[in-house]
């Protein structure tokens, strides 16, 4: 399999948008298997699959990325470099966004919305992909951008007048669990390139990382958890570790051959829930604990909806529908980021726009859950059209 298919841009969509759903769902009344299970309770809801879902197609993407580049002459060394580039870029976009509610507008000078909104015009000048601009303009564009984030994150002041602290890293929000994943899947790749075995092996390094956080034996790591806490932990990585060790399996099975390819990732697909529900035993399911036992079911639930679309996409060629997910597919990063803007401006503003949210009824809200992710799968679509987007 050489060239890139259609799926895998569908699929990433497809959760962005579930993303965006369930984000934007956060109401009362909502049935509770649309959302976040607690973290003490065993079970999950469909936002619980969503981010894992995601997880697993950015390693499904990167044996793609990665050959592309040495297609077109990049040693290991240059990707090597764009692989950290993209890394660090990743972590600080999510360090910012996860500290956005530390903000203290007091001790900062300036409002929580204005700031967050400051944080999102400067990321998209900094990021985005100028590919008709002439280079001075990019150059003043790019420097605005980091002028912004650095006066910014300078500002940035949490906690009382008594105890004033500075931007935390925290859980490094999504966008660095992304980026910390990616880092992992894309530095095995490098190294080991098809080899199946290899990767399983390092697959399950981080698998077992899981179960020996799971089970506190990792608590004389403390002193390095606050920088490589999310490597150490092992849950993300393991997610897309497996999402590269799948696409690396079909790629090695050929497209050309759809039965073996479908019968062989339908048995994964079950075996990977089954595993899941083994683990159960001794890990319950839970996305906030990170247990191995959810991370598996998430896999076996991404495959099998994997192949699904892959059946209806790229075998029977059913594609006139997947105009609404393959922008988002195609301008991930954007899509995710850009309703942010909105939201932080709708809050500055004090009016409801939203007026659904304001509903009793579930079902108003759920359905204008569903019309505003759509909306904003639209809007990244435009933002793409008029040459803002976002590209680390």
């Amino acid at each position: 399999m050489k060239q890139r298919i259609l799926s895998i841009d569908i699929m990433r969509g497809l959760t962005l948008f579930l993303m965006l759903f369930v984000n934007d769902l956060y109401m009362p009344g909502v049935p509770a298997w649309l959302g976040h299970t607690a973290v003490d309770f065993d079970g999950m809801g469909l936002a619980d699959w969503v981010f894992p879902g995601f997880l697993f197609m950015v390693g499904m993407a990167v044996p793609f990325a990665v050959q592309s580049r040495l297609k077109k002459g990049h040693t290991s060394l240059t990707i090597l470099y764009h692989i950290l580039l993209r890394t660090v870029s990743l972590l600080i976009i999510g360090v910012l966004m996860v500290n956005v509610s530390r903000l203290n507008p007091e001790l900062t000078g300036i409002p929580k919305n204005i700031w967050a909104i400051g944080v999102y015009v400067s990321i998209f000048l900094v990021w985005n992909n100028y590919s008709k601009l002439p280079p001075w303009l990019v150059y003043v564009l790019k420097g605005a951008g980091m002028a912004g984030l650095i006066i910014l994150a300078a500002i940035f002041k949490s906690g009382t007048a008594e105890q004033v602290s500075w931007l935390h890293t925290s859980w490094w929000g999504i966008l660095g669990l992304i980026g910390w994943g990616y880092l992992a899947a894309s530095l095995v790749y490098l190294l080991v390139k098809e080899n199946l075995l290899q990767i399983a092996g390092f697959w399950a390094l981080f698998f077992v990382l899981n179960i020996l956080s799971q089970f506190n034996l990792l608590e004389f790591l403390n002193p390095v958890k606050p920088v490589l806490g999310v490597l150490l932990s092992g849950n993300t990585p393991s997610i897309v570790l497996a999402g590269l060790f799948f696409s690396v399996l079909i790629r090695q099975i050929g497209f050309a051959d759809f039965k073996k390819l479908i019968s062989t990732s339908l048995i994964l697909g079950v075996v990977f829930l089954i595993a899941g529900f083994v683990l159960r035993q001794w890990f319950i399911i839970s996305k906030i604990q990170g247990t191995p036992s959810w991370a598996m079911i998430c896999n076996g639930i991404s495959v099998l909806v994997f192949v699904v679309l892959y059946i209806i996409i790229d075998l029977f060629k059913l594609t006139r529908w997947t105009v609404v997910f393959k922008p988002a597919g195609q301008n991930s990063l954007t899509t995710y980021l850009a309703p942010d803007i909105l939201y932080y401006s709708m809050w500055l503003s004090g009016v409801p726009i939203l007026i659904y949210k304001q509903s009793e009824f579930a079902g108003v809200v759920i359905l204008g859950s569903i019309l505003w992710a759509l909306a904003m799968v639209g809007f990244a679509a435009l933002l793409a059209k008029i040459g803002i987007r976002l590209r680390l």
